[in-house]
């Protein structure tokens, strides 16, 4: 307790420097916390809300995951998804219990007066409530019957709740899509916004109604799950693209002519671009603490330096040279661990910044907090390790003799 005393005293002597001596290690630990609360908050945020598939649901689509300028432009060259192929798919594949299709466009929906601007319609297959884990806060989806009649039936979202009945009940009230009245049948429950996109400007309807009021010239997007769930999986993948291959005329050993989507696709690519950020941002905090590290042992070699008489009177007066050794240790250590706490400090407060001001979601978890804090103290260890040792090694004659 008396070497800590001393040592922060020692640092209390020399505030401003001190301080600035704390910067590199503050940096580091501000930066690493921040980005590491980005990162896992964004995987949590793409594992359980980004992409609403359950895991045995696989999406067939024109485009599929684009990663560079090339595969878009070879992508266009694809031919639509069709109806064709779907009813293709339905009949030939053995392994698919379920097979869904999906189309959607950005519609004004209005009531009387009151309108709202570009909400997405989505024209589907009845059984797409399941495929996509839609929600509903109260009423219902729409049957297979309804679709087939092109029945102009509508499930909403919140925010087209909110725009268009405020606190009325929608549940049976018609709603204009376009030139078209719909009859609400079903709310889904509130999303909010994710990522800059308001997941609640949405509205479903009958994939024939959709393509009776505005047509079918964009491709649309096939969704199917296995008879036999996650097991089947790749089998029944498979089977899909061999069925679509072949409708194509695709020769053997070419690419799909076509994009295959899935859960673990998606993961796959989120997390291959995240470490790649995450090495880079993490390799630039590891500068930054490298840097604090070699200023806090340049200030001090200095502070030996400008002690060298009062470790001789220590000596002299008993100071083992481990007693020494621990007093400069010390201040090291509490300097970095300071600076350590008010980089962690900082980074959360940017994350609850991130996660509250803009639509960012970010992740502080008391381990992230507890790597934060041993970054600085190993930092504080090693760059006080070699000033400490090089305080106790004074000779105590030559120490007191030192003007």
């Amino acid at each position: 307790m008396e070497t800590l005393r001393i040592a922060l005293v020692a640092l209390r002597t020399n505030k401003l420097r001190s301080f600035l001596t704390l910067l590199g290690v503050i940096i580091g630990v501000m930066t690493v916390v921040a980005v590491v609360s980005i990162v896992s908050g964004l995987n949590a945020f793409v594992t359980e809300k980004l992409f609403t598939l359950s895991p045995d649901v696989f999406v067939i689509t024109r485009f599929g995951i684009i990663r560079n300028q090339e595969e878009f432009f070879e992508a266009l060259k694809r031919k639509r998804i069709t109806h064709d192929d779907a009813r293709a798919v339905a009949r030939l594949c053995r392994g698919c219990a379920a097979v869904g299709l999906s189309i959607d466009s950005e519609k004004t929906l209005k009531r009387g007066s009151a309108k709202i601007y570009g909400t997405d319609v989505n024209g589907v297959t009845a059984n797409m409530g399941e495929l996509r884990n839609l929600d509903l806060e109260t009423g219902r989806f729409f049957v297979p019957a309804e679709d087939d009649h092109a029945t102009p039936f509508v499930v909403i979202g919140s925010n087209v709740r909110e725009e268009l009945f405020g606190a009325l009940d929608p549940i049976g009230r018609t709603v204009w899509i376009e030139a078209t009245p719909h009859k609400v049948i079903g709310l889904l429950r509130k999303q909010g916004t994710l990522l800059g996109q308001n997941q609640d400007n949405v509205a479903y309807v009958p994939l024939n109604i959709f393509r009776k009021q505005f047509g079918v010239r964009d491709t649309l997007t096939l969704f199917v799950r296995p008879r036999d769930g996650m097991p089947a999986l790749e089998a029944t993948q498979d089977e899909v693209r061999s069925i679509l291959r072949s409708r194509r005329h695709t020769a053997f050993g070419a690419p799909d002519p076509f994009g295959l989507v899935s859960t673990g696709t998606v993961q796959t690519v989120w997390r291959q671009i995240s470490a790649g950020a995450f090495a880079l941002v993490i390799f630039i905090s590891g500068i930054s603490l490298v840097v604090g590290g070699v200023v806090i042992a340049n200030i001090m070699l200095v502070s030996v330096v400008e002690r060298t008489k009062e470790i001789g009177i220590r000596r002299a007066l008993g100071a083992r040279k481990r007693d020494i050794n621990l007093q400069f240790l010390a201040e090291a250590v509490m300097l970095s661990v300071t600076g350590g706490i008010a980089g962690v400090l900082l980074g959360a407060g940017i994350a609850w910044v991130l996660s509250n001001v803009f639509p960012l979601p970010t992740r502080v978890t008391p381990g992230l907090v507890t790597v934060g804090l041993l970054l600085s103290l190993v930092t504080g260890f090693f760059a006080g390790f070699f000033p400490a040792r090089k305080a106790a090694n004074l000779a105590p004659i030559d120490a007191l003799r030192y003007e």
